[in-house]
């Protein structure tokens, strides 16, 4: 191998040494791709003149594709539950609902981050939403510091999983898939890493009732009526939504773009309907709604020139020529790329391991073959759904776990990033159970989509 075949490797290792600068990533993407064009026209393996095909696919791919309208609109919905306190009303009612549970506001908080997790795919809103509704009061109610941040944090990254996410629409487009078969093959794992979550709190709470104190019985409403007030305001509402929203797509009533746009509207008319709607609660979430997709899209811009240069420089067959040499089989593969996943999870945010990792190792798909474990037709999906739920625990995972310091920023100061980290081990354990689980048994992620496509 010459110093030529080496140029997509240092191209990549440049990429994940200078994402460690703090410079934003699209930058850092755009700039290695435009400074390695330029090294391989100067070695005659890149042309100059392919610089101008950067246009067309960044027009093409990105701003006329779609698919991706339904981001904007998706952030739209969970900026405007958080801003107009629906789900604040909506964690109250759950507290209630539980308080008589071992662990009872601790699963709560599962449970609201799951609801909210099907409104909206914007891990860092919900975390810190959920930090400063539930944590406060997490602390007041005696709960250990570890077990309430990991359980916030835990909760607060389901929404990169479970539908819509706006994770499985960027890789649906990535991996030329159907957003709505994606979706469907999401929401049983999404739920059985909550359900997972669920039953670790309820057994430590169990067993260490000190570390998790249950609610007084007397909190709440003093009747059976209240309780159905209660539960018409604040619980049926946002949930009626969700399956609105949700129900659309799976019953291919509407594409996921309809179907967002239908999820914004209704989060509109539920603000509206608690009194919450202001022009200055719609100018703050349009204006957070921006912000947000402005820089998920210019991590587009900068990825699609990356991939576009580490292909044209041969990228593809320096990865499928070392894999090659190193006689893995489809399992050793599929394994190596997991790990790669999960120890990228610990430096970098899922935006950046989805755009780098998935064009490179795409193309070797093709090539897998898991006999009667996964059909060959199916195991795109599969995959996908692995790598989806393997990224979560970039979330959780430290150093650079952008959810432990999204929580860190609105947490109060007592609660140490110390006591943060030893909190979150136990929940990426049981995410990693979850991945085993869903390669063990493909069927966990392959029913629902078989059976709503039968």
């Amino acid at each position: 191998m010459d110093l030529v075949d080496l140029l997509p490797l240092v191209m990549f290792a440049s990429v994940a040494v200078l994402l460690f600068t703090g410079y934003p990533v699209a930058f850092v993407l755009g700039g290695v791709a435009l400074f390695f064009g330029f090294v391989g026209a100067g070695f005659g393996v890149f042309k100059p003149i392919e610089f101008f095909n950067l246009l067309p696919r960044i027009w093409g791919g990105i701003a006329e594709n779609l698919v991706l309208v339904a981001v904007p609109l998706f952030v739209f919905m969970g900026t405007m539950l958080e801003r107009s306190d629906v789900a604040a009303d909506l964690l109250r009612a759950l507290q209630v609902l539980m308080r008589r549970v071992p662990g009872g506001l601790a699963l709560a908080v599962t449970l609201m981050g799951t609801i909210m997790a099907a409104t909206t795919g914007i891990v860092g809103a919900s975390v810190v939403m959920l930090t400063m509704m539930a944590l406060p009061v997490m602390l007041e109610r005696r709960y250990s510091h570890e077990l309430a941040t990991g359980t916030i944090a835990a909760a607060g990254t389901l929404g990169i999983l479970i539908p819509p996410s706006i994770m499985l629409v960027i890789m649906a487009d990535l991996l030329s898939l159907s957003v709505g078969n994606l979706f469907l093959g999401a929401v049983l794992p999404g739920f059985l890493l909550s359900g997972l979550y669920l039953l670790f709190i309820a057994v430590f709470a169990t067993l260490r009732p000190e570390s998790a104190p249950p609610l007084e019985r007397d909190e709440g409403p003093g009747d059976r009526g209240e309780l159905a007030a209660l539960l018409l305001k604040s619980f049926l509402p946002p949930t009626f939504l969700i399956v609105l929203v949700l129900g659309s797509i799976f019953a291919g009533w509407a594409t996921p773009t309809e179907a967002a746009a239908v999820g914004a509207a209704g989060t509109i008319v539920l603000a509206a309907l608690n009194r919450r709607l202001s022009l200055a609660t719609l100018v703050d979430v349009c204006e957070r709604t921006g912000l947000t997709c402005a820089m998920i899209f210019f991590i587009f811009i900068g990825a699609t020139a990356f991939s576009y240069v580490f292909r044209s420089l041969g990228g593809d067959y320096v990865v499928e020529d070392l894999i090659a040499a190193s006689g893995l089989d489809s399992w050793g593969i599929l394994l190596l790329i997991m790990t790669l996943v999960f120890v990228l999870g610990f430096f970098f945010d899922w935006v950046e391991i989805t755009l780098i990792v998935l064009p490179i190792f795409a193309p070797l798909l093709k090539t897998l073959d898991f006999g009667d474990h996964v059909a060959k037709s199916e195991m795109v999906y599969w995959f996908a759904i692995l790598l989806a739920v393997n990224l979560q625990t970039s979330f959780l995972t430290p150093p650079f776990g952008f959810a432990l310091f999204y929580m860190k920023g609105t947490c109060p100061p007592q609660v140490r990033l110390g006591e943060i980290y030893r909190g979150i081990v136990p929940f990426v354990v049981v995410q990693l159970i979850g991945l085993a689980l869903c390669i063990a048994f493909p069927d966990i992620v392959l029913w629902l989509p078989r059976t709503m496509l039968d």
